[in-house]
Parts: C-alpha cells; sequence; structure tokens
C-alpha cells in the first residue's frame, strides 16, 4: 500500500508540472486575410492608425518579387491597394516611421542587394526617394525609430553584420551610430519599449544567437540582457522570426529553429524575464509580419517551404485560450 501511494504521488507531482498546449496565457482570433497576393519577407509599419504591408517574394507567382503596397482600415476591416513601391521590387527589406513619414529600404531584388531607400507619404500616398542607406547593401537588416530618428543595422551584405546607421528626416542624412553588441547577425528581430530599443536572434554563419541587447539612444550605448537561454526551459532562439510591442510587453515568435515554429514568448523589460504564451493557432512559419493597432497586435502572411500565406491572426496575450475562435 505504502509503495502505491508513492507511486500516485510522484504520478500527481508529475503531472502537477507538465504544462499542455492550451495552459499558456493568450488567444489567437481569425482576421480577414490579407488581400494582395502570399508572400514571405514582406515589410509592414503603421501610420495615422492604419497599417500598410508590401514588398516581399513567392516564388510560385509570374513576379516573384514584388513592389505592391496595401493599406488596412481598421474601422471596416478593409484593405485597399496603395502607391506601388518605387524601387526595385524585393524581399527581406527594412522599414521604420518617424515624423509621420515612413521609410522603406535595403533588400534583395533577385539578383543584388539595396541600399536605396524611399519616404512614404500617406496622405498624398506618394513615395519618394531619400538618401541611400549609408552602410553597404544588404537585407535582412532589422530597423527601429526613436526620438523621430530611423536606425537600420546588422544583415546580410554577403557577410553577416553588426553596424548600425542613424537616419535624421529634417537633413536627410545617415550618420553612423553604434554597432550592436555581440555577434554579427541577420534574420533577427528588434522591438522598443519605453524609449529603448532591443535586438536579439538570428543567426550568425548559421548558428542561432542567444544573446539579447538594449540601446538608449540617450547614452548611444548597447547594454546585454540575459541571455534567450538563461532558463533551460526557453526555445526563444530562432531566425526569420516577429517580433512587436504591445502594454510595454515585448512579443517574439515563430520563425525558424530546426523547421518553421509556432511559439510566442513574452519579455518584461523591467524584470528582464521572458515567458511563453499560447503558441500561434495557424500553421507554423517563418519571414511572417507583425504589426500593433492601439491595444491589438496581429501577425500574418509568411511561409512554410513553397507555401506562402496571406492569413492574419490578432493575438490578445491576457485572454484565455479558445480554440473555438
Amino acid at each position: 500500500m505504502k509503495r502505491l501511494l508513492l507511486v500516485l504521488m510522484v504520478g500527481l507531482a508529475f503531472g502537477a508540472c507538465k504544462k499542455s498546449s492550451t495552459d499558456d496565457s493568450g488567444n489567437w482570433i481569425s482576421e480577414s486575410s490579407f488581400e494582395g497576393l502570399p508572400r514571405s519577407s514582406a515589410v509592414s509599419f503603421v501610420l495615422d492608425n492604419q497599417v500598410y504591408v508590401g514588398l516581399g517574394y513567392n516564388v510560385n507567382e509570374d513576379n516573384a518579387y514584388m513592389k505592391d503596397f496595401w493599406r488596412l482600415n481598421p474601422t471596416n476591416n478593409s484593405w485597399t491597394k496603395v502607391a506601388d513601391f518605387p524601387g526595385d521590387a524585393r524581399s527581406g527589406a527594412v522599414a521604420f516611421v518617424a515624423n509621420q513619414k515612413a521609410y522603406v529600404g535595403t533588400g534583395y531584388n533577385g539578383k543584388d542587394r539595396l541600399k536605396d531607400f524611399y519616404e512614404y507619404d500617406a496622405t498624398a500616398n506618394v513615395w519618394t526617394r531619400i538618401a541611400d542607406f549609408a552602410g553597404s547593401a544588404r537585407y535582412s537588416a532589422v530597423a527601429f525609430a526613436l526620438n523621430e530618428k530611423g536606425y537600420v543595422g546588422t544583415g546580410d551584405d554577403g557577410n553577416d553584420t553588426r553596424d548600425f546607421y542613424q537616419y535624421d528626416p529634417t537633413t536627410n542624412q545617415w550618420v553612423q551610430s553604434v554597432s550592436v553588441g555581440g555577434s554579427k547577425r541577420k534574420s533577427a528581430v528588434t522591438f522598443t519599449i519605453d524609449g529603448k530599443a532591443y535586438v536579439c536572434t538570428g543567426i550568425d554563419n548559421g548558428v542561432n544567437l542567444t544573446d539579447l541587447w538594449s540601446f538608449d539612444p540617450g547614452t548611444a550605448l548597447w547594454t546585454e540582457k540575459a541571455l534567450l537561454t538563461y532558463n533551460s526551459d526557453w526555445t526563444i532562439v530562432r531566425s526569420y522570426g516577429v517580433a512587436f510591442t504591445l502594454n510595454n510587453k515585448a512579443y517574439v515568435g515563430l520563425g525558424y529553429n530546426s523547421g518553421v515554429r509556432t511559439d510566442m514568448w513574452e519579455y518584461d523589460p523591467v524584470l528582464d524575464t521572458w515567458e511563453v504564451k499560447t503558441a500561434f493557432e495557424g500553421v507554423a512559419r517563418q519571414e511572417a509580419v507583425a504589426f500593433v493597432l492601439g491595444a491589438h497586435a496581429y501577425v500574418g502572411l509568411g511561409r512554410s517551404g513553397s507555401t506562402y500565406f496571406d492569413d492574419i491572426k490578432e493575438f490578445k496575450p491576457n485572454d484565455s485560450y479558445n480554440d473555438e475562435d
């Protein structure tokens, strides 16, 4: 009898420690699909409470590299085609928003790495070429904006890189900033919280990176945070993932690490800790896009192998999981 009780207690303890896929907090809700062609490696940005998605790649289309842009109106949840990007069709570009304008550039056109950059005026629906990116031509870089200035760095210019450059829209000039700490990298993610930018994940010479760095524009210093492998239960390392910020927390997920992924992780910058959330309730994928409208976060598009997606799902990180929506 004592042996039986011991077995039962061990079994109960194991069951209490083991988490099912629905124990994690967060819920995903299917939204209206993107109305352009399915694609991966697109860019997205938000201007005047409207989302813009464009560029990208789909090997199954006659024009595999794309230059179209679409605007999502959240009021009626409808997409409208806007002015095409004026540069070469491309994938792996970057985008940021500063001074009420969007800026898009770099990338790969199927033949060459690129460094041209363009400003988008949403009111006029007009693209204007600006000064070329001051660094080397590249793709799979990251970009963010702080204090109405844009920052672009890392990526593949024939080698993996770690340099960063700052763009000032008022002078139309790029200046070299401080390189991100740690390894060179491409296919990383970035997010901003409380006036600071963060860069993590990605690969260097095919190796998944485990470091997380925070950039303070006031001091122009990068500070290393907790490693993404600090906890043995974490599986945050990946490439070609997505990242976004909602309610002063950051979210990193999807992407590629020994296969395409669906998992989603929440980062608390105050505690410098990570928590697993409910996995993306769609097909596993890499090279997706993510954007935030007010209090709503969305993830969609991307690819798995040669299958390309146009679906979009809203993520509610604090809701209970519901498989009926």
